[in-house]
């Protein structure tokens, strides 16, 4: 018995023993990777898959079918799309391009009044939403209810038309605008980083202001100014709010609107949106391909040497008066006036021009309406709710994906490196096409909660969490970690005694722009809500189909407001926690 009781004890210590070699560093390493795989690739593989199947009905299973791809190849409704499609995004990225660079280059280059002012305005416009700036420029240029059209019919006396947003240059314009912020921001970046040396050189001999930033300027800033271009085609041809309140009213269609259309008609035919959606995501990833090459290339183009440069500004003389005043208009135009139309709707009993009369009409009703409307504590709650849970796990998902990729010499990690980055060339209504597809035939009892629209801002955000995660980590020196692992820490300790700690400028700048971007989410939303998982945008979406225009406003303005106060939070945050520019 003694001798029983003994090689028991010792086979217990021996399993007790092999458990304890097992590393847990492996198994979070393992379990991270697999969610990351699963979560980007599958979705993307059941959309293909759904491509070649007919609509399923009650009277008709789904039946295998290269129909879709037929339809969506071959007709000239298909052709129609892509022409439209075509022209909207590049007219977006050129009007934004245009407009975003003007605006950098008299900010960076030339002496124009108040520049810190104009600079730190331009994130401003970044905070209203895209479905709340597209409602407000179809208030201000409506042809029938635009007060711009309705003020200047009342001033000259006529029934002409001055501004029509229902056309295709009044989505270019209103789309334009709206990215055109980030036009100027990157190209900010780009002329910060350049040595104007060469710049001042040619003013030295003679060259004109207009000859230096166009054979100068304008040349040795070119990787950035095709990067912004692709960047700018991308984000406007995967748009769905500027397609879908402005262009399908008039027939105007482009590749998102048609899947839109493609899933709410009757039957849903899921088979085509699929097709249209793989088309898109070919388009998407050939922007984000050339993107990418492009930066591998940049070097050829590099003036910045280890020479310290301090850059003179070109003095304007008089035209400095014009360049300040041009700022002016622009942020009037795409801050002032956007936000004063919303404000002024959300005091009227009915949407109308200003004036006399419709000054002694101002009511907080549409504010009563809002505060009482049934689901909008649910959708705040909500959207709070995805907003805080999609950025802590994107984060804390990302800083281990980034971990692999840059700390250790494990084959593959590259590749899971690009599947973390995949998502990114998901348009966001793709992305809800996929996962809603996926969930439809896979019920595992998440299609219709608050769970799908988790998983499928995990996936849309995870590529940005990335980023901010890998450029802080490529700063933490592979010695911090072996000097705890010579101390007796293991891995877990050191990742999380050490790593997270000197991760927090990254991981807290990344936390609160996912914050910021998933309460303002509508297109991954708007194919995968149900009633009760409502978000905020979703609401604004569902009051503009009502025609409740004066209600939206008065929503859209507290929306702005609270917006506005959480970019302030997140600064103050981010001074308090040390986070820097990434």
């Amino acid at each position: 018995m003694e001798i029983a009781g003994q090689l028991s004890a010792d086979g217990n210590e021996k399993r007790l023993s092999a458990w304890r070699r097992i590393d847990a560093k492996w198994i979070i390493l393992g379990l991270c990777a697999v969610v990351v795989t699963y979560i980007a690739i599958v979705p993307l593989g059941f959309l293909l898959w759904q491509s070649f199947f007919t609509p399923h009905t009650v009277a008709k299973p789904a039946e295998f079918t290269l129909g879709n791809f037929r339809t969506a190849y071959t007709s000239l409704e298909t052709v129609r799309l892509f022409l439209n499609s075509l022209q909207f995004a590049a007219g977006t990225a050129v009007f934004a391009f245009l407009t975003g660079t003007t605006l950098a280059w008299m900010n960076e280059r030339t002496n124009t009044p108040f520049k810190n002012l104009f600079f730190a305005l331009s994130i401003i416009p970044l905070i209203i939403p895209g479905i709340l700036f597209t409602v407000s420029w179809i208030l201000l240029a409506s042809p029938k209810i635009g007060l711009l059209n309705l003020a200047l019919q009342a001033w000259f006396g006529t029934d002409y038309v001055f501004f029509n947003v229902y056309s295709m240059w009044g989505m270019i314009w209103v789309e334009g605008l709206h990215y055109s912020p980030m036009a100027f921001l990157i190209m900010t970046a780009a002329f910060r980083s350049m040595d104007p040396s060469l710049e001042e050189s040619a003013i030295m001999s003679g060259a004109s202001i207009r000859q230096v930033a166009w054979r100068i300027t304008l040349k040795l800033t070119w990787p950035a100014i095709f990067a912004t271009m692709l960047i700018l085609f991308v984000r406007a041809i995967e748009s769905f709010e500027v397609p879908a309140l402005i262009g399908l009213p008039v027939g105007i269609q482009v590749f998102t609107s048609s899947i839109y259309q493609a899933i709410h008609q009757y039957p849903s035919n899921v088979g085509l949106a699929s097709a249209y959606a793989v088309t898109l995501l070919l388009i998407t990833s050939l922007g984000v391909y050339f993107q990418s090459r492009l930066s591998s290339q940049g070097n050829k183009y590099s003036t910045m040497t280890g020479k310290g440069f301090r850059p003179r500004a070109m003095d304007l003389g008089k035209w400095r008066y014009v360049t300040a005043a041009m700022f002016i208009v622009y942020f009037l135009t795409i801050v002032a006036l956007p936000f004063l139309v919303l404000l002024w709707s959300s005091f009227q009993k009915f949407y109308s021009v200003p004036s006399m009369t419709a000054l002694q009409n101002l009511t907080l009703d549409p504010y009563r309406f809002i505060l009482s409307y049934p689901t909008l504590i649910n959708s705040v709650w909500n959207s709070a709710l995805l907003a805080f849970g999609t950025a802590t796990l994107v984060m804390l998902l990302t800083s281990v994906i980034c971990w692999i990729v840059v700390k250790t010499k494990i084959p593959g990690r590259w590749l899971l490196d690009n599947i973390a980055s995949l998502p990114m060339v998901f348009p966001g209504l793709v992305l809800g096409l996929a996962v809603m597809i996926f969930y439809l035939n896979f019920d595992i009892g998440i299609y219709g909660t608050m769970w799908i629209m988790f998983l499928a801002y995990v996936t849309r955000f995870m590529p940005y969490g990335l980023r901010y995660n890998t450029t802080s980590m490529l700063q933490i020196h592979k010695e911090l970690e072996e000097s705890a692992a010579m101390s007796g820490a293991s891995w877990w300790t050191t990742f999380r005694r050490i790593i997270l700690p000197l991760l927090k400028p990254g991981l807290v700048a990344g936390w609160i722009y996912i914050v910021i971007v998933s309460i303002r989410e509508l297109s991954t939303s708007i194919l995968l809500y149900s009633p009760g998982t409502e978000v905020i945008a979703i609401v604004i979406w569902e009051l503009w189909e009502n025609g409740q225009y004066v209600e939206l406003s008065a929503l859209g303005v507290m929306f702005i407001m609270a917006l506005f106060f959480l970019v302030v939070l997140a600064q103050w945050v981010g001074k308090k926690f040390g986070v820097k520019e990434s």
